[in-house]
């Protein structure tokens, strides 16, 4: 039988994976320049009043927080974005330092201010200490009392002046990847807000520096291995690298055994595989079907995405609201049209039952404590 000749409109599903990828990457490096300026203004209006009149930003002045930012996003890997955190962050505190979460610990990378960059390397820090239990807990901006950071913390480090501390949380996606410690040494320099902004700002790049690595074109020495990955791959719950997947801590449980100390930088991006984490016995989706799995992974994300917006915008009403076990009531426009949007996503696919929003207001929002939301809160 004679073999059937292609036509030349036909591709082969090689060709159309390479066509898709080269596509992907070009529109992706088109789009990176307003993508960047995006982010910074995002992240500049997201604060809850114009930058002259939040507390601790007034006297930085717009252009130095443009500029702080900039630097940052002028970074192209992660460990450039990293240095550039505490480059910028340095500027707003006497001492800053990161600390990567790995396998259940925290241990140090850098720091600025110490008198040396590495003086907080390999150090262990304890997540179980006040302000940092509650930054890891909670996905939010912590200050705090240097004696709360535990005896071996101060005894290493010393204590600032003032004694006050702020942690704060470098989140990738749903998850705490490293934590920021900052104080303001023997001068009391410590911009709070100053800082939590640049964090947020860092977060995001990382996130957009990860897409463009994920849309990167394959070199053409490789279209004899694209056959091999023809099959649907397995997927994971977040698409985005982890840029600590190399980073080994030195002290972790016990439990756990320690992986091998990779050489080089400890902020490269591991291959996917490394990234991915391992499934977890007690993982309450594990009896679902990877369908299901995903809905309700996305939907625990969004509901978090909503009420995190709420905290964003309505940081004051927040903080009244807690104090007074009122919560619900000052925000109860914004988080009736949350619920709302929730519902309407998912409020008729497996994941409703999960009830991912109004559990989230009463974690994120209300710190686990229902009565912080009010007598008129409906569960």
């Amino acid at each position: 039988m004679a073999e059937r000749k292609q036509k030349p409109n036909e591709a082969q599903p090689i060709e159309i994976e390479q066509i898709v990828a080269r596509a992907v990457s070009q529109a992706l490096q088109d789009q990176l320049p307003q993508l960047q300026e995006q982010i910074a203004q995002r992240v500049l209006e997201a604060l809850p009043a114009p930058v002259s009149e939040v507390p601790g930003i007034a006297r930085e002045g717009s252009s130095t927080l443009v500029q702080a930012v900039s630097s940052i996003h002028a970074g192209s890997t992660q460990k450039e974005v990293l240095r550039a955190l505490l480059d910028s962050g340095s500027e707003h505190c006497s001492r800053i330092a990161l600390f990567v979460v790995k396998a259940g610990a925290a241990s140090g990378w850098q720091a600025r201010g110490f008198g040396d960059e590495e003086a907080v390397k390999d150090f262990p820090l304890d997540l179980n200490a006040g302000p940092v239990a509650h930054t890891y807990h909670n996905r939010v901006a912590t200050p705090g009392n240097i004696a709360e950071m535990g005896g071996q913390f101060v005894g290493q480090f010393g204590s600032p002046a003032n004694e006050q501390v702020l942690v704060l949380p470098l989140a990738l996606k749903d998850k705490v990847a490293a934590l920021v410690y900052a104080d303001g040494g023997d001068t009391g320099k410590l911009s709070s807000d100053t800082l939590e902004l640049l964090v947020l700002a860092t977060s995001a790049w990382l996130e957009v520096i990860s897409l463009r690595k994920h849309a990167a074109p394959k070199d053409d020495g490789e279209a004899a291995g694209m056959a091999e990955r023809a099959a649907p791959p397995v997927q994971t719950v977040s698409s985005y690298s982890d840029p600590f997947a190399a980073h080994a801590p030195k002290h972790i449980p016990a439990s756990r055994p320690a992986e091998p100390e990779p050489a080089g930088e400890v902020v490269e991006v591991a291959s996917a595989h490394a990234a991915a984490a391992p499934a977890v016995a007690t993982d309450p989706l594990a009896g679902l079907s990877p369908e299901d799995a995903d809905v309700h992974r996305k939907a625990l994300r969004f509901a978090r995405l909503l009420v995190d917006e709420i905290k964003l915008y309505n940081q004051a009403k927040v903080a009244e609201g807690r104090r007074n076990k009122d919560l619900y009531d000052r925000l109860k426009e914004d988080i009736d049209k949350s619920r709302g949007t929730f519902q309407k996503r998912y409020g008729s696919t497996v994941a409703a039952s999960g009830d991912y929003f109004q559990n989230e207001l009463v974690r994120s929002l209300a710190e686990d404590d229902l009565s912080i939301m009010g007598t008129n809160f409906r569960r």
